[in-house]
């Protein structure tokens, strides 16, 4: 395994699929690797293929169902191709958790959780876990993460994937009461984990910060900043991927 120089795009062998939620996202990501991007129709999604092996980006749809029927889809046409990814990689904006991640900053999931998946009691909010079934958490690989994490500069903890935006004060303070490591909030990782999972391949969340979690003040949202972070912490994976082995995790 190593890295490949091709007409100024460095690329590695590992197979990585980038699953962002909107155009904006997967084209911030683009902007870190040269050379022209080629479309691949597939069924229910459009691959964007990063010239030279190893990197394709497919904007997932909004939301863990459509970014997890949109990954899934990507996965399969690669495993009937018998080319199948050695990654998955969630990736877009977010709200974060002040002060941990701030506005502009970037963070890496050492923890994927669902956290609205389960059922309001009269004593709280439960987990499906703790209704008997199901999961709510995927964990990234740990020394992946670690290095990613510090090539890219960003701390690491739990993105929360919720299906309803946070915007107030008391749900903020409600999700970090129950998710005390919560870095950021977005809609899409756990779906594409949950995609992953199901065909044995390891995921990554990495979010760059629009705007904090709670009271929505579009004023404050700073998505060009946030974009332009997301770009320049693509831009520093190469060398990590290159240091990782897919098969141990």
């Amino acid at each position: 395994m190593g890295l490949q120089a091709q007409e100024g795009l460095l690329t590695t062998s590992v197979r990585v699929l980038v699953a962002t939620a909107v155009p904006v996202e997967r084209d911030a990501v683009a902007r870190a690797f040269a050379g022209p991007v080629r479309e691949v129709p597939l069924p229910a999604v459009t691959l964007h293929r990063l010239q030279g092996p190893g990197h394709d980006l497919i904007a997932a749809g909004v939301g863990p169902a459509l970014a997890a029927a949109s990954t899934a889809c990507a996965l399969t046409a690669a495993a009937l191709d018998g080319t199948p990814y050695d990654l998955v990689v969630s990736a877009g904006i977010a709200g974060g958790f002040p002060p941990a991640a701030p506005v502009g900053s970037l963070v890496v999931a050492d923890e994927i959780t669902a956290a609205d998946l389960g059922a309001e009691t009269g004593d709280g909010f439960l987990p499906v876990t703790e209704l008997g079934f199901g999961t709510v958490t995927h964990s990234p690989p740990e020394p992946l993460v670690r290095g990613i994490a510090a090539a890219i500069g960003a701390p690491t903890g739990t993105v929360l994937t919720v299906s309803t935006v946070t915007g107030t004060a008391a749900r903020a303070d409600a999700l970090r009461a129950r998710h005390p490591r919560a870095l950021a909030e977005a809609m899409e990782g756990f779906g594409v984990a949950e995609a992953a999972a199901a065909h044995g391949v390891p995921v990554l969340e990495m979010r760059a910060v629009s705007n904090p979690v709670g009271p929505r003040d579009r004023a404050a949202w700073r998505i060009g900043d946030a974009l332009a972070a997301l770009t320049e912490g693509f831009g520093k994976l190469a060398p990590v991927l290159e240091g990782w082995n897919p098969h141990e995790l």
